[in-house]
Formats: structure tokens, C-alpha cells, sequence
């Protein structure tokens, strides 16, 4: 079973049927390390599922890097509201590593709804998932310290630490990678 499927599995509770049917939408490519899944300003007709390799979406904002996530093994990498609404991109998408993803276009995500008949139910699952995880990191950054929420983040993914550049997860945690450096030299002490 790929991770894909776990995936599926875990959070749609399809049966076997429904799960070969929706992950057969879903294609097989890779990306080599620096390659661009997305930029900002184009828009979005593919939604990338990640098997395995680390993504990064950001933007840029004043001349700044801005990371919103690190996608790993069993994420999703797209910018929703470009995929979904046909707007162009916020989102840079750019691989850190070489990347294996399981990918479906937006016809194909289209077709999905002629096939499974709980489609419209579980693309709302999906939906409410996205947002449930964004809700998450708004909390965290509102109401954690920074080191609480590097400790969050470490304590979630620590193998993030020695594969990602610290800036960008100083960037994705909403500090500066001099604070992010402190806070890990006060972890390791």
C-alpha cells in the first residue's frame, strides 16, 4: 500500500474498492531537488501527494522568504485556493530533495466525482482537513511561545532538524534563525 493509500485510508475510511478506484487518478512523477512543483502567479492544475523527499511552499514578501510549510512523507503539496478556484498561486512549491509524488491534474480530480458516489462527502473531509490543520498553526502561533513551539515542532518532526535549512524552519515557525538557534543550543544543553 502506498502512502497515498495509507493516507486515504486513515483519514476517508474508504473501502478497498473506492480507495483502488480514487488512487488510480493519482499519477507517479518526481522532482529533482530545486525543481519547482509551483511558483507564485501561475495557476494550479495538479495537486502532488508526497511519497517520499521534503517540499517547501513559501512566497515572498518585502525582498523576504516566507516558508508556510514543509511538506514530508504522507502530505499534500498544492496551493488549494489556485487548484480548487482557479486563481493564480500565493505559493512557491520547490523541492528540498529529491521527491517521489503521486499526482492528480484537475481533470482528473474532476472525474473522481463520476466514479465514487461519496465524493462530494469526502472531498469535504478533505477540505475540513486542510483547514483543520491551518486552524492548528494558527493556534500555535497565537498562543505558544517560541520555544514552545519549536519544542512542538521537534517533538513532531525531529528528523526535520538535521534535512530542512534552519532558516527556513525559523521562517515557518514565525522567528529569526538567530532565535531558532539559540532555542536548539538551550534544547541540547
Amino acid at each position: 500500500m502506498t502512502e497515498l493509500e495509507k493516507y486515504i485510508q486513515t483519514y476517508f475510511g474508504v473501502n478497498k474498492d473506492d480507495l483502488t478506484k480514487i488512487s488510480s487518478f493519482f499519477k507517479p512523477s518526481a522532482l529533482k531537488k530545486g525543481d519547482y512543483f509551483l511558483k507564485t502567479g501561475r495557476h494550479s492544475d495538479r495537486l502532488g501527494f508526497v511519497q517520499s523527499g521534503i517540499i517547501r511552499e513559501f512566497v515572498f514578501i518585502d525582498d523576504k522568504e516566507v516558508t508556510k510549510w514543509i511538506s514530508t512523507k504522507g502530505y499534500f503539496a498544492v496551493d488549494l485556493s489556485s487548484f480548487i478556484f482557479q486563481l493564480p498561486a500565493r505559493w512557491n512549491i520547490q523541492a528540498l530533495t529529491d521527491c517521489e509524488l503521486y499526482i492528480i491534474d484537475s481533470k482528473g480530480y474532476q472525474k473522481i466525482g463520476q466514479v465514487i458516489p461519496r465524493w462530494a462527502e469526502l472531498e469535504k473531509l478533505f477540505i475540513a482537513k486542510c483547514f483543520t490543520v491551518l486552524e492548528d498553526r494558527i493556534i500555535t502561533h497565537l498562543s505558544m511561545t517560541a520555544e514552545e513551539r519549536y519544542n512542538h515542532l521537534f517533538n513532531f518532526n525531529k528528523e526535520l532538524f538535521n534535512l530542512v535549512p534552519l532558516q527556513y524552519l525559523a521562517s515557518m515557525l514565525g522567528m529569526t534563525p538567530e532565535t531558532l538557534s539559540r532555542l536548539r543550543k538551550k534544547a541540547a544543553g
